[in-house]
């Protein structure tokens, strides 16, 4: 029997940094802080300073972001998370077209408005309500245009 595989959502976009904000919100993760990882890789000389930004107030991958769920395990020398976590990365060509895959949020059926409400505020626009045998539920887009349902 094969054993489990490890994976993590990858999202392009044009700004990781904003986009794993929004996400970290939306869902309730924690941003990743590779923090200690970039000291270590600066002092040892393989990595540039050219390769990072800073984000509230700390050092950060230029091209990259991630979220991970707050309950699951990390690792503490990377800053990165080993469970559920979706990471951010930048591409320079637009999105273009409607998502081959899109995430579904479930806050329930009781707090679907107020969640759709909630990430309105955030940045995200509604594109449709979609009522049809079998479902109930509206389509977002998060701000760089990618697509995701709340059901």
């Amino acid at each position: 029997m094969t054993s489990p595989v490890h994976w993590k959502v990858v999202v392009d976009c044009a700004e990781p940094h904003r986009q794993a904000a929004f996400w970290a919100e939306a869902l309730g993760y924690t941003v990743e802080d590779h923090g200690v990882l970039i000291e270590q890789l600066l002092a040892a000389g393989r990595i540039t300073p050219a390769l990072l930004t800073e984000v509230d107030g700390r050092r950060a991958w230029r091209t990259l972001a991630a979220v991970r769920h707050p309950e699951d395990p990390h690792d503490p020398t990377s800053g990165t998370g080993l469970g559920r976590r979706i990471l951010f990365q930048q591409v320079p060509e637009p999105k273009t077209v409607k998502n081959r895959l899109h995430l579904d949020l479930h806050p329930g059926p009781d707090a679907r408005d107020a969640t759709v409400a909630r990430l309105g505020g955030l940045g995200a626009t509604v594109l449709r309500h979609v009522q049809e045998p079998g479902t109930d539920h509206v389509v977002m887009a998060d701000p760089e245009g990618n697509e995701f349902c709340v059901q």
